[in-house]
């Protein structure tokens, strides 16, 4: 029997950067750092962690005009940012999918987040509910009379600590977080209401170099550390489109149940192998292998070991997913044909999709099913083998 790990939660990212940037004197999301425009590297932060089945990035209106058509080829989702930080919050959670669990929130002007910093905030709210990264303070703190004229006490510096993002929530926390907030009221950060519901955040340590560019000298601090710590390159590969092809055919005979997608289909035969022949998952997964030049199924799967006679495929699916995930990769869409004179496949298109998309952990909207019929010629035509072609399309 194949041990089965724990599959990672799904989760998901948002990136705030409809801010204006008064302080910088200029949309401070694209200025220039290390040879590219901030919000690419603080995107390419969370892309290439390996963490994330989409990333979410809530742009000015300006923004989303000139730059969104850009993000969204490269396979980011653009949501439109709003009058405060949480309305823009608001506006791109809508757009979070149904099937994930941990929501990351992260600022736009934080360039420098790493992949053991996201890592343990994802794994610190998935046990709390919502975790937060935070350094100690290096100075003292003086809380001032209301007019700043004077200062009025000085807190024990102990006991505090200063913020960072990515604060990352289950989404379930987060919703709270967004109802209890209200219209028309914009905090800081969205842990801030966590305190008004009761809920206490974990603490994640964080570093100093996860620095917010807030000011002109902030740009300067940061493209030292990256040339200092080597935390990103620039000449760091972008994310780019990659396309799979996959194929497989099953003879139709009596005593099978008939599995298409992960969906029982009601006929009198079924498709023969050594699993449960389903043509749709096994060329969708040979696909995705393909995509990312990592081989075909028969290679982790091999028809020789008896040990997994009948395994479902889903459970092929699931090793084909931890594959892309190790090599960085995300799908972005599949294309499905099945070859088929009987059965009609027709009334099934829609559960099948939904099937589809929830084993590869993708909306239904990015997975296309169809049918065709062979017209009785061959094999095929004659009722005694269903054939699928799928092609995918993957961000690496």
């Amino acid at each position: 029997m194949i041990k089965k790990d724990k599959k990672p939660e799904r989760a998901e990212a948002i990136i705030l950067a409809g801010g204006s940037g008064s302080r910088m004197g200029a949309d401070k999301q694209y200025l220039p750092l290390a040879g590219r425009p901030m919000i690419e590297w603080t995107v390419e932060a969370f892309t290439s962690s390996g963490l994330f089945s989409k990333v979410i990035l809530a742009l000015g209106p300006e923004n989303i005009r000139k730059h969104g058509p850009g993000w969204e080829k490269a396979g980011i989702c653009v949501a439109p940012s709003g009058a405060t930080r949480t309305e823009s919050l608001r506006n791109a959670f809508k757009l979070i999918s149904p099937g994930a669990a941990l929501v990351a929130v992260h600022d736009g002007a934080r360039p420098l987040a790493d992949a053991p910093l996201i890592k343990a905030c994802l794994q610190k709210a998935a046990a709390a509910g919502a975790a937060v990264p935070a350094v100690p303070l290096k100075d003292t703190v003086k809380k001032v009379s209301a007019g700043g004229g004077e200062f009025e006490s000085t807190p024990d510096r102990a006991e505090l600590m200063a913020v960072q993002t990515p604060q990352c929530y289950r989404r379930a926390v987060l919703s709270s977080v967004l109802d209890a907030a209200g219209s028309g009221k914009d905090y800081s950060d969205e842990s801030q209401v966590l305190e008004k519901l009761g809920i206490k955040a974990a603490v994640v340590r964080s570093n100093y170099r996860n620095i917010k560019v807030t000011t002109p000298e902030d740009l300067v601090i940061a493209e030292a550390f990256m040339k200092e710590g080597k935390t990103v390159s620039p000449r760091s590969k972008k994310p780019m489109a990659r396309a799979g092809f996959g194929y497989d055919i099953h003879r139709l005979v009596e005593g099978r149940p008939l599995v298409l997608g992960g969906v029982k289909i009601e006929h009198s035969k079924g498709l023969l192998g050594h699993s449960d022949g389903d043509a749709v998952l096994h060329s969708i997964c040979d696909a995705l292998l393909g995509s990312v030049s990592a081989g075909e199924i028969g290679v982790y799967f091999p028809p020789t070991d008896l040990t997994i006679m009948g395994i479902s495929s889903v459970e092929i699916a699931d090793k084909t997913l931890g594959i892309l995930a190790s090599k960085k990769a995300r799908i972005i869409n599949v294309d499905v044909t099945i070859v088929a004179e009987e059965p009609k496949l027709k009334p099934y298109y829609e559960a099948i999709r939904d099937s589809v998309a929830k084993i590869l952990k993708l909306s239904a909207g990015d997975v296309s099913i169809k049918a065709k019929s062979r017209e009785g010629l061959g094999d095929i035509g004659h009722g005694e083998a269903i054939l699928c072609f799928a092609s995918v399309s993957v961000l690496k």
